[in-house]
């Protein structure tokens, strides 16, 4: 079992020991809409307040412009937990966001079709 100090308390046989909904002190839902490829970027303000090691942790993956899907195999955490760590941090001012910019609009025929070709070539 890993020591208190040495990351997230993690169990060999038993995974994580602190559960995700207690890392969002319970909630579910963030304050801010956040798509799974939104990119989120530090804006250098510190935040305030009483913010979690995860807090931190997020906020240093987010130096660059990052997405949230990608913010969230870092923390090896659950995406829904990630959005509301992430929202605590826009809300703060810590953090800045930008929608996802698709060069296709995603119904796109085309591409759907496309999708659909490499994932039977996958089979």
């Amino acid at each position: 079992m890993a020591a208190a100090g040495d990351g997230p308390w993690l169990d060999d046989a038993a995974g994580r020991l602190v559960r995700p909904f207690t890392i969002s002190n319970g909630r579910t839902r963030p304050s801010v809409a956040l798509d799974l490829l939104s990119h989120v970027m530090a804006t250098g303000v510190t935040p305030l307040g009483c913010l979690g090691p995860e807090h931190a942790q997020a906020l240093a993956l987010c130096r660059a412009p990052v997405p949230v899907a990608e913010v969230a195999a870092h923390l090896r955490l659950p995406a829904a937990v990630t959005k509301v760590l992430l929202a605590d941090l826009l809300d703060c001012g810590a953090l800045t966001t930008k929608p996802p910019v698709f060069s296709h609009h995603p119904t796109d025929r085309a591409l759907l079709e496309a999708v659909l070709d490499g994932l039977r070539r996958q089979l």
